[in-house]
């Protein structure tokens, strides 16, 4: 496993990680969220050693990552960093080589990652005669073409368009499938939602929320009651002494308890206003977790 184990780091005065810690399994995808300045480009810097911590760990497989080992980490920088002259296919090969492949197996490994990627017909073409979202493909598979053991991914999807996010969401399920840790940051969290078996949130430097979904959907301070009596106007909920509502609209009505016990009692008190048409606990989507954490 991959692990981040403690990882500080200042620039100056200005702290930037306070002991990080969090852990992505094999074979699970981890997204890695938080706002603008968050820390979450520098501790991914942190792993392929393009950045120093101040102190804490990186460890793969409970070994610190060195030199050696940061040969086996596939990572995409959230900026551009490929020649922009240089054939595609060619430079794809180029960074399969540094990372250890011998020739036949570079050459294979790009031209099956370009045309899967729906590129092999501009393999010849020199990055700038791309179009942007087609430069972040190329970006992609340069992380991808010496088919490392772990991925690290800032910002992956940024760009790209409705067909190249879902054909890097089936390459990264398809090389989780094989067992391989992949951590991404983005901020597009029905993406996150949508990929992830797990999700670490950052804020000031710190994580403040991590865990899988469902795990994070189940915290007390997420989960509304959701209750549906056509017709109403939602008075009756601002009666009830022991629940909080958030929202009632068009016979809808939200609410927090402080007691989740008592669920039942507000579905005897919403049948004595009329039919209720639904009646659940409503799981918040991770953009409501996320904005509940940050603001903590």
């Amino acid at each position: 496993m991959l692990e981040f184990d403690g990882i500080r780091k200042s620039y100056g005065m200005n702290l930037v990680l306070d002991h990080v810690s969090f852990t992505v399994t094999p074979g699970q995808m981890y997204g890695f969220c938080g706002a603008n300045g968050a820390g979450k480009t520098t501790t991914m810097r942190i792993a392929p050693g393009l950045a120093r911590a101040d102190s804490g760990e990186v460890r793969w497989e409970g070994r610190v990552v060195d030199l050696e080992l940061r040969r086996r980490i596939g990572y995409m920088p959230e900026e551009r960093g490929l020649y922009p002259k240089m054939p595609v296919a060619e430079q794809l090969e180029y960074f399969a080589r540094l990372h250890g492949m011998n020739a036949a197996a570079a050459r294979r490994s790009a031209t099956d990652l370009l045309d899967g990627m729906g590129l092999g017909d501009r393999s010849k073409d020199a990055l700038e005669k791309l179009s942007l979202g087609n430069q972040q493909r190329v970006q992609l598979a340069a992380a991808l073409v010496s088919n490392p053991d772990v991925l690290i991914l800032d910002e992956p999807f940024s760009g790209l368009d409705p067909t190249g996010v879902d054909a890097l969401a089936a390459n990264l399920a398809e090389r989780r499938s094989r067992g391989v840790p992949v951590l991404f940051s983005s901020h597009q969290l029905d993406l996150v939602e949508r990929l992830c078996d797990a999700v670490g949130i950052l804020a000031g430097g710190r994580i403040v929320a991590s865990g899988t979904v469902p795990q994070l959907r189940e915290r007390e301070a997420n989960r509304q009651l959701r209750v549906v009596i056509p017709g109403s106007d939602g008075r009756w909920a601002h009666d009830l002494g022991y629940a909080r509502v958030d929202s009632a609209q068009d016979g809808e009505v939200l609410l927090q308890l402080d007691d989740p016990g008592r669920d039942q009692d507000v579905l005897s008190a919403a049948m004595a206003v009329g039919p209720v048409a639904q009646f659940g606990w409503r799981q918040p989507t991770l953009v409501e977790i996320f904005r509940e954490a940050v603001a903590a």
